[in-house]
């Protein structure tokens, strides 16, 4: 059975064209609570309730928003050519990113630039289909940017990232690049310490020395949907 990663089936009403418009709304009112310096869980369970949003709904909208200083920061850390760099990928974030594109599930398209999804992680991981394909054009696209070498960096923790460690080694065997793949105890703080980091964990964009968004590169490269639940600014 093939899977849809990142997809349930109450998103085809949590993100309705009426439902995307009501949380603009919210996310506006979010926006305003956290740049205000309230903390960001509560500001969206507060405008949640109001709003009477789904959890699904609330997630996107934490995941999607940002306060001025946060957007600021990760702008000017941000970097866009990598010929000859080291890059150091967080790989399970990456990887399901672009599974839940080749599946077609639903991105969303947030107010730092990066693309973000819905597939919670919370400890287990399994390769379906799309995996292999996810793996490959990450790495095409690094290989097409003449990067030096790359480190994926994998959670041990997370099941099965011994399979997928095996997975990434295959496809990337003839790469141009040095391609290191490591199973750590704590990748979040390692890429804290690391330039030309790839991911979209909030926390790790705010922590790294710089950063770059490859999976946007990616679904652009692929015409992939996303989805903006924030009022964009003329």
């Amino acid at each position: 059975m093939n899977a849809k990663r990142g997809y349930v089936p109450e998103d085809d009403k949590n993100f309705a064209p009426e439902a995307i418009e009501k949380m603009r709304h919210a996310s506006r009112h979010v926006c305003y609570l956290i740049n205000e310096g309230y903390d960001l869980k509560q500001a969206s369970t507060f405008v949640g309730n109001h709003y009477v949003l789904s959890d699904r709904q609330r997630m996107a909208i934490v995941r999607s928003v940002a306060t001025e200083e946060q957007l600021a920061t990760r702008k000017a850390k941000e970097v866009h050519s990598l010929s000859g760099a080291e890059v150091w990928i967080d790989g399970f974030n990456t990887i399901i990113t672009l599974e839940v594109m080749l599946s077609d599930s639903i991105l969303f398209d947030c107010m730092d630039g990066t693309i973000r999804d819905l597939a919670a992680l919370r400890g287990t991981y399994r390769i379906i289909p799309e995996t292999e394909e996810a793996v490959r054009i990450m790495l095409d696209v690094l290989e097409q940017m003449n990067v030096a070498s790359v480190h994926i960096l994998l959670d041990k923790p997370v099941s099965n990232s011994g399979r997928l460690k095996a997975l990434i080694a295959e496809v990337g065997e003839n790469k141009s690049f040095n391609l290191d793949i490591q199973v750590l105890d704590e990748v979040d703080k390692m890429l804290w310490e690391k330039d030309y980091v790839i991911s979209s964990d909030s926390i790790i964009l705010d922590h790294c020395r710089s950063w770059v968004n490859l999976a946007k590169n990616c679904v652009e490269t692929h015409n992939a949907k996303t989805i903006c639940v924030w009022e964009k600014r003329i």
